[in-house]
């Protein structure tokens, strides 16, 4: 990670984007050391530099929880395709689809990886995001799987930013395990998990629990696996169908179950029931013209907390704004501006299970937030433009200081 300035000091001016009374933080060693009215700053932190916000507005830095960032190639052709009227399963059947980013990926060697990833990193956070999960699966081979993770923490640490890994070795089934589905899962269960795990690379475990690729039996082994390793699960569900794939996960203490534009009432009960959150991909929905709307009306109804991510995949989501899918989760799937606030901050932490360090501003936290030039957090998902942040603070550091607020 490139050197950047600590922020410790005392951040006064600023306005709460949730309403909160405070004007000022102070952060010392890298934590949000105290927060209230500037004109009660304790004793202990008086030494502290003064930096003067300028009115800005102050969010938690934000959340991105559901990414395939890092992978080889690009797939607009399979866009023209869907244009032509192709279908999401018909581009798999003719090839395209997962397979094809599969071949591309595995073509790629790990600095490869590395340096078209790094690009796509950058971007997200200079839309202000301070955590984000990347996930495997166009690997789907030990050796394969393993570079994306490898080159997942690497960003990490050479962008200072929290990276959350997601071993996906059940994305797909590879070519050559074609008509082998059992020996592919036992290599996901058996080897690949234990192997990856063993080296540090899996934060948590994905399986894509669907028609096209697994179903409910294999992805409840998958997540047996996991558990035995004391990994939490994660699963993308219901996305072109109701396989129930959304209970299943909730039955493991999913983080959460991801797409869920066919959940049931039972799955929704089941994520109530088990605290699991529900991550909507607006940009998939958007690029796959998708109709069927998910269940928010119900899900707010049962109060399943509802997060909001970028889904960037080189097929189906080849975005790489979050506010942006913030500003389509509010006008395609109708949440409310806080509701959508609350999708990339608070409740996509929880999707990561990093709710006590990430997603809002609070004493004892690490320092991730963002100062924006704008006059209501509602402008966060009005623009439909790309909004800059004025200054980012993440992990602690500076990243961003558009307004020169450092400067003496």
């Amino acid at each position: 990670m490139k050197h950047l300035p600590n922020a410790d000091g005392v951040w006064h001016s600023l306005r709460l984007a949730d309403g909160g009374e405070a004007n000022a933080l102070a952060v010392q060693h890298g934590q949000i050391a105290w927060m209230g009215d500037i004109a009660a700053l304790p004793a202990a932190f008086a030494a502290l530099p003064r930096v003067d916000a300028r009115h800005a507005l102050a969010t938690p830095g934000l959340v991105d929880c559901h990414t395939h960032l890092v992978y080889g190639g690009q797939r607009a052709n399979e866009f023209a395709m869907r244009l032509a009227g192709a279908s999401y399963e018909e581009v798999a059947k003719a090839g395209g689809g997962i397979v094809s980013s599969v071949s591309a990926t595995r073509a790629a060697s790990e600095d490869a990886l590395y340096a078209q990833a790094a690009p796509r990193l950058q971007q997200l956070l200079a839309d202000g995001v301070c955590a984000i999960e990347i996930k495997s699966g166009y690997g789907l081979a030990l050796e394969h799987e393993r570079k994306q993770l490898r080159v997942a923490r690497r960003l990490g640490v050479d962008f200072g930013v929290t990276v959350r890994t997601t071993f996906l070795g059940a994305h797909a089934l590879p070519p050559e395990y074609a008509g082998r589905r059992q020996d592919y899962i036992d290599l996901v269960c058996n080897e690949m998990l234990p192997a990856l795990h063993a080296e540090g690379l899996v934060d948590a475990v994905d399986v894509f629990c669907e028609r096209i690729a697994f179903s409910l039996a294999e992805t409840e082994q998958v997540f047996k696996a996991a558990h035995a390793l004391g990994l939490p699960v994660k699963l993308h569900a219901e996305q072109l169908s109701d396989m129930g794939g959304s209970a299943l996960a909730a039955r493991y203490g999913a983080l959460s179950t991801d797409h869920i534009e066919h959940l049931s009432p039972t799955g929704i009960e089941a994520m109530r029931a088990s605290g699991t959150v529900a991550v909507l991909l607006p940009g998939a929905y958007y690029t796959l013209r998708d109709t069927h709307l998910p269940p928010i009306a119900a899900l707010r109804a049962a109060g399943v907390p509802m997060a909001v991510s970028t889904d960037h995949n080189p097929g189906t989501s080849p975005t790489l704004s979050l506010l942006l899918m913030a500003n389509m989760a509010c006008t395609m799937f109708r949440l409310t501006v806080p509701e959508a606030l609350a999708g990339i901050t608070s409740h996509a932490a929880r999707a990561l299970g990093l709710q006590d360090t990430h997603g809002v501003l609070a004493v004892g936290r690490p320092a991730n937030f963002i100062l924006w030039d704008l006059s209501e957090p509602a402008e966060l998902v009005y623009w439909l433009a790309h909004q800059t942040p004025r200054t980012i603070v993440r992990q602690g550091r500076v990243a961003i200081d558009a307004l020169g607020l450092l400067q003496p």
